[in-house]
This record gives C-alpha cells, sequence and structure tokens, in this order.
C-alpha cells in the first residue's frame, strides 16, 4: 500500500473521534447557578407562582389600555415579525436536507446546420438540460444545523412572550403615572384655592391697615411659587399622556382621556419558589434555547469532518420540436454517488469548531447571568415592597399632622400668636405632604409591577 494511502487512514480515527464527540445534554436547572429554597424576603404565600395580574388592579382603564396597546403597539409587532423570520430561516436551514433539482430548458436557432459534441444542429433545436443533487445526511450535519435554527426560533417565540408582558406592564406604569399627575394637578390647585382665599384675607386686612405690606407680598410670592408648581404638574401630564399613546400606537396628541384616579394596591400574590422561575422568565428560557442552539452548532461543526455522502444525477433532453422532449431515445443521463472526506483545509475546520465552542461557552455564562439578574429583580421588588410600605404609612400621617398644624396655624395666626413665616410654612408643608403621598403610592404600584414582571406572570 502507497505511503500517502497509510498517512490518510492513520488520520481518519483522529477525525472520527472528534467528530463524533456528543454535546453535553443540558438542563434548565442543572445548568444554572445553585439557588436557595425560597425567597430572603417573602410577600405574599409561596405555594403558586403568580398567575394573571391585570385583573388585580381591578381597573378597567388599565384593562382596556393594555388590551389596545398589545393590538396597536409597533414594537410588539416588530417582534412578531422577527418570530416569522426565524421560522422562515429553520425552513431554510431544513432545505439542505432534501434533493435539490433544476432545469435549465433552452432554445437555438441556426441558419445552416453546424456540428455540436453531441449531433448536428440543423435549423431549430429545444433542449431540456436537468441537474439533481442530494446530501445525505448520514452522520445528521444537516439535521444539527436545523435544530439550531428551530431552538433560535423557539427563542425568539419565547421574546414574544416577554415583549407582551413587558408592553402590559409598560401600559399599565404609564397608566398610572397619567393618573398620578391628574392627581397632582388637583391637590395643587386646591392648595392655590386655600392660599387664594388667604391672600384675599390678607389684602382686606392690609386695606383696612390691620396687616403689614410684608406679610401681603410673602403670600402673593408663596402663591406664585403654588401656580408654577401647577404649571410642572400640567407638564407631567401632557408627557404621560404623549408617553402612553406611543405605547398605544397612536398619534402623541395627548388626548387620553382615562386613568383618572390610582387604583389601590392589590394584595400580594403567589410568588412561588426560586426554582419556578426559571420556568416562567421568558428571558431565562429564551437564553436556554440559545444555549442550546450553540450546542447543536457546535455539533454540526465537528460532524463537518466526517465524510459526506452525496448523491448526484445530471441530464438533458434533446429535440427540434418540443414534442421530442418527451421521447426517452432524446434523453441522456447519468447518477453517480460520491463520498468526500475532508483532509486538510488550512485549519478552516478546526478553527470552525473552536470558535463554535467559545460561543457555547460564551451562552452558556449569559444563561447563568440572566437567572442571576431574574433573582436578583424579584428579590429587589420583593425587598422593596416591605420599605415602600412603610414609606406610604408614615407620609399618610404626615399628611394629617401638617393639615392639624396648618389649621393651628390659621388660628394663631389670626389672633396674633404666630407669624407669617409660620402661617405659609404650614401651607407648603401641607402640600409638599400631599405630593408626596402621591408619589409614594405610585411607587408601590409601579414596584408591584416590575414584581409581576421580574416573576414572569402572564398578564
Amino acid at each position: 500500500m502507497p505511503d500517502n494511502y497509510k498517512r490518510l487512514l492513520r488520520w481518519c480515527p483522529v477525525f472520527l473521534l472528534q467528530a463524533c464527540i456528543s454535546g453535553p445534554e443540558r438542563n434548565l436547572l442543572r445548568d444554572a447557578v445553585p439557588l436557595p429554597e425560597s425567597w430572603t424576603t417573602v410577600v405574599g404565600s409561596e405555594k403558586a407562582g403568580v398567575s394573571a395580574w391585570l385583573g388585580s388592579f381591578h381597573s378597567a382603564d388599565v384593562e382596556a389600555l393594555v388590551a389596545a396597546a398589545l393590538d396597536g403597539n409597533n414594537d410588539l409587532k416588530a417582534v412578531k415579525a422577527r418570530v416569522a423570520q426565524a421560522r422562515a430561516q429553520t425552513r431554510i436551514e431544513g432545505a439542505a436536507r432534501k434533493p435539490q433539482l433544476a432545469l435549465a430548458p433552452g432554445f437555438e436557432y441556426a441558419d445552416a446546420g453546424y456540428k455540436t459534441k453531441a449531433n448536428v444542429v440543423t435549423g431549430s433545436q429545444w433542449s431540456l438540460p436537468f441537474n439533481l443533487s442530494w446530501e445525505l445526511d448520514v452522520w445528521g450535519r444537516i439535521g444539527d444545523q436545523q435544530q439550531a435554527a428551530a431552538l433560535e426560533a423557539d427563542a425568539v417565540q419565547v421574546d414574544l412572550r416577554g415583549a407582551v408582558l413587558s408592553l402590559a406592564a409598560r401600559t399599565a406604569q404609564s397608566c398610572f403615572e397619567l393618573a398620578e399627575a391628574r392627581q397632582r394637578v388637583n391637590v395643587v390647585q386646591a392648595s392655590i384655592d386655600e392660599r387664594s382665599a388667604l391672600v384675599e384675607l390678607l389684602q382686606g386686612r392690609f386695606n383696612l391697615g390691620l396687616a403689614q405690606g410684608l406679610d401681603l407680598s410673602l403670600a402673593l410670592t408663596d402663591l406664585s411659587d403654588a401656580r408654577a408648581e401647577l404649571k410642572d404638574a400640567g407638564n407631567r401630564i401632557q408627557q404621560a399622556a404623549r408617553g402612553l399613546e406611543v405605547l398605544l400606537g397612536r398619534y402623541p396628541a395627548a388626548v387620553v382621556e382615562r386613568c383618572a384616579i390610582l387604583p389601590e394596591l392589590p394584595a400580594p400574590l403567589p410568588v412561588g419558589m426560586p426554582s419556578e422561575l426559571l420556568a416562567r422568565r421568558p428571558d431565562v428560557t429564551a437564553a436556554f434555547f440559545r444555549l442550546r442552539s450553540q450546542d447543536s452548532r457546535l455539533s454540526s461543526a465537528r460532524k463537518a469532518l466526517l465524510p459526506q455522502v452525496t448523491l448526484a444525477a445530471n441530464g438533458s433532453s434533446l429535440g427540434n420540436d418540443l414534442a421530442d422532449l418527451t421521447d426517452p431515445r432524446a434523453a441522456a443521463w447519468n447518477l453517480a454517488l460520491g463520498l468526500i472526506q475532508p483532509l486538510y483545509a488550512g485549519d478552516r475546520l478546526h478553527a470552525g469548531i473552536d470558535r463554535q465552542a467559545a460561543l457555547s461557552e460564551e451562552a452558556l455564562h449569559r444563561y447563568r447571568e440572566t437567572v442571576l439578574q431574574a433573582l436578583r429583580e424579584v428579590e429587589q421588588s420583593l425587598a422593596a415592597e416591605d420599605w415602600l410600605k412603610g414609606r406610604e404609612q408614615a407620609l399618610a400621617k404626615t399628611v394629617k399632622q401638617t393639615e392639624t398644624s396648618r389649621t393651628l396655624a390659621i388660628y394663631a395666626y389670626r389672633n396674633g400668636k404666630a407669624d407669617i413665616l409660620t402661617l405659609l410654612d404650614s401651607y407648603r408643608s401641607t402640600l409638599n405632604a400631599r405630593t408626596a403621598l402621591l408619589d409614594a403610592r405610585l411607587q408601590l404600584l409601579n414596584n408591584r409591577l416590575d414584581l409581576y414582571l421580574a416573576l414572569g406572570g402572564g398578564a
């Protein structure tokens, strides 16, 4: 046996061994980070995972706006188009497993006869050559590519579910922000009315010589500050309304009539266990699908070292008339079965394997990072709810105390026992406490939305 054949046979087992290394068996839990048995902060029950949360707010406005956003949002439609692209790519990858047939019909015309390799052409002649090629996926290389594309399509499909959840939460948050801005306007307007009454009182007393001009000037300054705050609150309304309209896929005209009052904070829903989070979170599931997709591509890259088995056929049919093309005597064809074993490609194949192995390693760490971020978001939202509830309760007491202080300051000023600065400060303290309470309630609602989103519950 020649030496070159001996060297080839010695290298074949090396190629086969590397190509036949199977990929790892992935597991959603085993390939993640170590998980605790329960959350460090518990809000509600852990018996079952969060389900549909949209109805827990008991707000017809929120439900109607979320439905409109899911129907008209352009970002969501773009994600749906990505799903269609990914599914089409899966079909493209799978097409390589099927026979490829091509026809190239032709027509020639000559004034005088002339010779070709096959025969003599006289006048017009029709031809119908065809070519058939088919790579037999003996080792599953093409199948791995198709599976990788299918897993990527699954990941994009899960991305769509995540986009739906995110859009529902953002729409609800925009509605809450709009409601808070409108209630803020009402609170500031009520404070302006109270301060206007004080200015009228001081103006009357000043006209009678019973009040100093400094007191009236300070009260007018304080009233101007409140009116400036009203303008700022009004600007918040138009900003929130336009942002909400964009989410709905509408022109930002700031004409949203819904969302007038903040809803009450829903009762805590079951949050489930940390291990249940991995199957619920769309981003975690999508990252896991992409990890498996990279593993399939790695398997395909390794199998590129194995021989490729191909079936090829080509032929042609010639005739002076179209009817002659169907005559079997006018057809010539051949069929061949081929075997191609890559031996040397400038290290391209091995470099491709190394690159794909690195991509799989990257996908594994990205999956684990996604899991950690998901756990952080849940723990953070659970802990924040306790803090925000405490803040809301403290601010509710502050509102009552400032209102009492304002009433006492008005009485003391009328009886000459307090100066104008004390009275004006009581008005400002009352307004600040009321707006801070609104902000605390908005933060509580938004944090609850963040919690539902972090838990991956359906809207």
